[in-house]
């Protein structure tokens, strides 16, 4: 007690001294007097007081203290120079420990200007006072860069030559020199003052003091090279470094620290060193000079000896920097980068870029950078400066819509009534009045197992011969004959669609469950089995679900025909044999017809020559049928005119029966991968740079070699241009643009064949455009191997290694980067290991869904309802550009009977519109949309209740030639039709003038819908998620209305967002934002909800990678998941109409159990309003940036600033009297 007392005592002891002898200070100060010696006396007790206790320092420079105030005012008035000295000292004792906060104090009291002016005055003594001079530029270096004026105010007063002289006269005085440099450092910060004191010879200067190794002056030597650093930011500078020479000087300073700095202390120093390079390479002549000296191959080498120790990291990133900004630009090995597909469109559009791109004169080159110079130090510090100014102003974006009047949903036909009138036949249930139906059963009809699909898939096998490696399959027509000699010798077509002979009969011989197949020996590539004749795919049990395999000699092979009895076929697995109908035949070639090498251990089933082989298939693939899918096919019209079909969308995809984790990142991969980049500049005889496909160029013949890879992409959703050879096992592979486009290259979906095990292969694709992707976050590309699926394992898996996403050498033309110079394309690259030799795989993006597949799986749907219990129409909407059906789907329950209040509650169902797919790269929209689909043709008492409830209507491919024929973002008008529902044009954009025209016809009729969805998929966010529209959500993150404070809206936007955060794992209600912003005005959702009136406009976006949430987090998203949620949506529908409109509908009460369970009651998910940015992610633990230029933007987290907002607690806990309709100022 006693020394806690006495400490106690002595704190108090020491304030009132501090407050005494500031008093004493300031009344010498007030009375102006002259008394040196108590001035001297007073100043140093305040030195000793403010060296000894923080507590003292805290005091003087608290809120409400004078303390600052009478220190600076004793400074500026005093001509003692001990005063000056002690209060100097004081000052910079002040500002030593937690100088951030009370250097900025020491600002705001007008202390800069004080201490600029004593500069200037001392300078004026001759010789000048070096203990002034030194405590004056260690001060002014604290306190400099908290004065954001501070290099104006310093220029004013010619504190810049002052310092500059200081260090000229002084070169050998270290005291002198160290703050004096650190001074010059913050001067050139300021770009006018980095200049003036280059012309002034500092940078000559500088380069007098920085030198090869030395233990002696590193600190001197660490500061003089920052402030090299700063200089050299300025153009001016670094061009007057380039023209003396110093690039090649500061090479050589860099080798000689890096061989004798061996224990690694002096790593600031060698950093300090490449920040300087960094800097002066940001210019053209800077980098042409430093590829002179042969600076890459210098520092390549030198961070490659840096790999081994990790704290060397930080020289190995600035290194990597350094190379990839210095690396030439190169131009894409391509003619043109418009499409290598050309469609003329009907009616060529007045402006923008499909006007610019058909008025391009041919003899433009559009590939090449006229820039060639990729100067960004300017853009760069713009960009800082623009960060800084977001982290202050958190919700300052200026894409945010501010007008309330734009905001307000007025509704608006657009078109008279009178064309609206044609619309009417897309609602026929709205006058049936069922009087020639059945309604009396209600019992569903399950879905069939048991429909005959033609028979089983029958694979042949290769004979004996070597030379045998191409084959075709045909069925047998009508009165033919075994197959000739001539038939062996045709090219093969993987199940290619040609022109078929007009003496062909175009009829499949049928004959009960039998169906005969002709099998050629000679139709399958004899590497991938090389040990069979044939292999037959059937269902020999509907309960085994196998595939029952039985093989065959060469010699049965080659004379007989096979009959294969199947009673009870699989459904999912049809002949392999070609279909012939309408003059066109389907030819099956190496990627069908193959079967597994029975070498390989891995394979689980055992195989051998003469005995059958059981294939197990997993559950069956509900609404795939290879044979109808084929059918399909044939009346889809692609631009390229395909030929053929990819095994994927032939056989089917069902979800793996494991879970993948989302890839975890190495530490260092990115930057192993660029220096592999770098490595074929620096020995560019090991690059091989053969080209081994070209759509450019098909008739181009690639050497048949056994160790290169083969690739292609023609067919339907395929996408791949051209592939490189780089190295052995190292490809470079480059997108095709989307029709009538130059850009948009991010889907990608191609075949790979000829590889072989155990050998790592990697894959570039060299031409993307998105500045970031999920593919730096733990997303690995998709693959589907023919072996697998031929073993029983049809479904594309995540594979790869060693992704990563960043801006590669190859530059982007002006024409291509909408007018901006200097831009670069973006690599995604991955390793794969093969687990076949001699395999056929696919690589995709994500997840495909050919338009091909979604009319099979609609004509599947309407085949297998009940008609008397489910209301099921298909209608077309309308023909795109290139005669493809945009089809339309109804959904709803019949009437309970034939009475008229039967037939009314029918008519007056809400309705509800879908729509999907417009973006074609997302396909993850069309799994979700199957999910819907399948959900409300179910047999669940939960779907019944909701097709009851509801009429759906559903377009569930908005854009199906740009789905067709491989595109990322556009139809084959070259546009976005996402970015045309304000103005749609009925000749470019059909699809969306027609379903924008339904709704208006919706609206027309009164019969508004109660949601409208549009579903998506996002490639740079975790989870799935909505965004809606609010007028006061919106005007609230803007914080320039005050009047949005007042405003009253109904809440019933965030109903549905909410029940889905409670009942569907995937989905996540913190991501959800229901902001309106000014570049997303033509979108649906904004117009739907705008014009048409819907306040629940909505578009769904589901993740491309995976989910850091709730069941599935930590999971890469895959088919069964989509599905589920978009199966989750439709469960979220009935909750809603409960919840809006408890007292119109009795809904039977077994229905809210069924819902009560689906809801998960331990989900509690907050709901803060957060408007979303592109991008969620953190940043990765290397540092190198995904960016050669460094120049990203920051990620901002506004979540955490959305606290302000909350919703009602009626809303949160989604009572049933939720809602009550208010009205808008």
């Amino acid at each position: 007690m006693n020394r806690v007392k006495m400490a106690s005592e002595k704190s108090l002891t020491n304030n009132s001294r501090i407050v005494s002898l500031l008093a004493q200070l300031e009344k010498i100060n007030a009375e102006c007097l002259v008394e040196t010696d108590t001035a001297r006396y007073v100043t140093s007790k305040i030195l000793h007081l403010a060296q000894s206790q923080e507590k003292i320092r805290k005091e003087m420079t608290a809120k409400g203290s004078t303390g600052i105030e009478t220190i600076i005012s004793t400074l500026e008035s005093t001509r003692d120079l001990q005063t000056t000295l002690n209060i100097l000292n004081i000052l910079i004792e002040l500002v030593a420990v937690s100088g951030s906060r009370r250097a900025s104090v020491l600002v705001s009291k007008g202390g800069t200007h004080i201490l600029l002016q004593l500069l200037v005055n001392a300078s004026k003594d001759s010789p000048p006072n070096e203990e002034l001079m030194v405590l004056l530029h260690s001060l002014l270096a604290k306190i400099g860069p908290k004065d954001k004026k501070f290099g104006v105010r310093a220029r004013i007063n010619g504190a810049l030559n002052i310092t500059l002289n200081v260090v000229k006269q002084n070169l050998q005085n270290q005291r002198l020199m160290l703050p004096c440099l650190q001074l010059l450092r913050v001067y050139a910060s300021n770009s006018v003052n980095a200049v003036s004191l280059g012309k002034n010879g500092v940078v000559e200067l500088v380069f007098k003091i920085i030198g090869p190794f030395s233990k002696k002056n590193t600190g001197l030597m660490k500061v003089a090279l920052d402030t090299l650093a700063a200089l050299l930011k300025s153009k001016t500078n670094a061009r007057r470094a380039v023209d003396r020479g110093y690039v090649q000087m500061l090479l050589s300073i860099y080798v000689d620290w890096h061989r004798h700095d061996s224990r690694h202390r002096h790593m600031l120093i060698r950093k300090g060193i490449l920040q300087c390079i960094k800097s002066v390479t940001s210019i053209k002549l800077g980098r042409k000079a430093f590829l002179d000296v042969n600076g890459m191959k210098i520092l390549y080498n030198t961070s490659q000896e840096c790999l081994a120790v990790r704290t060397l990291d930080p020289l190995v990133n600035t290194s990597s920097l350094i190379m990839r900004k210095c690396y030439p630009k190169n131009r894409l090995p391509l003619p043109t980068i418009k499409s290598a597909f050309h469609f003329q469109l009907p009616v060529i559009p007045v402006n923008g870029p499909v006007a610019q791109l058909y008025n391009l004169p041919p003899e433009v080159d559009d590939v090449v950078d006229e820039s060639d110079d990729n100067d960004d130090t300017e853009t760069e510090s713009e960009i800082e400066n623009d960060n800084e100014e977001d982290i202050d102003q958190l919700f300052k974006n200026d894409d945010i819509e501010t007008d309330i009047n734009k905001l307000k949903p007025k509704q608006e036909l657009g078109r008279p009534i009178e064309d609206l009138k044609m619309y009417e036949q897309f609602f026929p249930e709205l006058i049936e009045d069922f009087q020639e139906c059945d309604l009396v059963s209600k019992e569903p009809k399950p879905f069939s197992t048991n429909i005959t699909l033609g028979g089983p898939i029958v694979v042949p096998t290769a004979g004996e011969e070597p030379s045998l490696a191409t084959h075709t399959i045909e069925i047998p027509m009508k009165g033919s004959h075994p197959l000739q000699a001539e038939d062996c010798k045709k090219r093969p077509i993987f199940l290619g669609l040609v022109q078929s002979d007009s003496n062909l009969d175009n009829s499949l011989q049928l004959q009960g469950d039998h169906m005969k197949l002709l099998s050629s020996c000679q139709c399958l590539n004899h590497e991938i089995v090389k040990d069979f004749d044939r292999i037959t795919l059937k269902n020999a049990s509907r309960n085994e679900q196998s595939y029952n395999t039985r093989a065959m000699t060469k010699k049965e092979c080659k004379t007989s025909l096979s009959e294969v009895t199947c009673n009870k076929p699989f459904q999912h697995v049809s002949s392999c044999g070609s279909v012939l109908c309408e003059g066109r035949s389907v030819q099956l070639g190496k990627l069908c017809c193959t079967g597994a090498d029975p070498e390989e251990e891995e394979i689980s089933c055992s195989i051998s020559l003469g005995e059958p082989v059981i294939l197990e298939v997993p559950e069956a693939l509900h609404l795939h049928d290879p044979e109808l899918y084929i059918e399909v096919v044939k009346n889809t019209k692609s631009v390229p005119e395909y030929s053929e079909v990819a095994y994927p969308d032939y056989f089917g995809h069902i979800p793996p029966p494991f879970k993948e984790p989302i890839l975890e990142r190495p530490y260092g991969v990115q930057r192993t991968k660029i220096a592999q980049d770098i490595e074929r500049l620096i020995h560019p005889n090991d690059i091989i740079d053969r080209v081994v496909y070209d759509l450019d160029n098909l008739s181009y013949i690639v050497p048949d070699e056994g160790d290169v890879l083969k690739f292609n992409s023609r067919f339907e959703s395929g996408n791949l241009r051209k592939a490189i050879q780089i190295r052995k096992n190292e490809y470079d592979l480059i997108l095709n643009s989307d029709i009538n486009s130059n850009h948009y290259h991010q889907w990608f979906y191609f075949e790979v064949s000829g590889m072989r095990t155990g050998i790592v292969y990697r894959f570039n694709i060299i031409n993307c455009e998105k500045s970031n992707s999920q593919f730096n976050y733990g997303m690995q590309p998709l693959m589907y191997s023919v072996q697998d699926a031929l073993n029983g394992r049809p479904w594309w898996i995540r594979v790869g290694t060693d992704i990563c996403y960043y801006k590669n050498h190859f530059s982007r033309s002006s024409i291509a980067a909408g007018g901006q110079k200097g831009k670069s394309y973006y690599t995604i690259t991955f390793t794969v290991c093969f687990p076949h030799k001699e395999d056929v795989c696919y690589f995709a993006y994500h997840y495909p869904y050919t338009y091909s597949a979604l009319m099979m799986h609609l004509q599947k749907l309407e085949s297998t309802h009940n008609p008397q219990q489910i209301y099921f129409r298909q209608d077309v909407l309308c023909e795109t550009l290139s005669g493809n059906g945009c089809p339309i789907v109804t959904i709803t329950a019949m009437p309970e009977s034939k009475y008229y209040e039967h037939i009314c509650q029918f008519r007056n169902r809400p309705y509800i519109f879908l729509s999907a797919r417009v973006h074609p790269g997302e396909t993850n929209a069309s799994w979700v949309m199957k999910g819907t689909l399948e959900y409300l043709m179910s047999n669940n008492p939960a779907a019944q209740s909701l097709r009851e409830s509801y009429i759906f209507k559903i377009v569930p491919m908005l854009n199906p030639d740009g789905v067709i024929n491989g595109n990322h973002r556009c139809s084959l008008s070259g546009e976005d039709l996402n970015r045309q529902w304000q103005n749609p044009n009925l000749d470019l954009h059909p699809t969306i003038y027609h379903a924008k025209g339904l709704l208006q016809y919706l609206a027309a009729i009164k019969r508004l819908p109660l949601v409208f969805c549009d579903y998506h998929g996002h490639s740079r966010k975790k989870n799935v998620f909505m965004y809606g529209c609010s007028i006061k959500e919106t005007m609230w993150h803007t914080n320039v209305s005050a009047a949005s404070c007042d405003l009253v809206e109904d809440l019933g936007y965030r109903t549905l967002p909410k029940i889905l955060s409670h009942t569907a794992p995937a989905f996540c209600m913190n991501s959800c934002s229901f902001v309106v912003e000014k570049s997303k005005e033509s979108t649906a959702r904004v117009v739907v909800w705008r014009e048409i009136g819907v306040q629940r406009s909505y578009t769904m976006e589901s993740t491309l990678c995976g989910c850091d949430q709730g069941k599935y987090k930590g999971l890469q998203i895959g088919t069964r998941e989509l599905e589920e949620m978009g199966a989750k949506f439709c469960s979220g529908l009935l909750r809603l109409k409960r919840l809006t409109s408890p007292l119109e509908y009795n809904l039977p009460s077994t229905v809210f159990d069924i819902e009560s369970d689906l809801i998960e009651s331990s989900c509690k998910v907050t709901s803060p309003t957060t408007y979303v940015l592109e991008e969620d992610e953190p940043r990765f633990l290397e540092e190198v940036d995904y960016s050669a230029e460094s120049n990203d933007e920051p990620d901002i987290d506004l979540a955490n600033n959305a606290g302000d907002y909350e919703p009602s607690l009626q809303e949160d806990g989604l009572s049933d009297s939720e809602i009550t309709r208010t009205h808008l100022p």
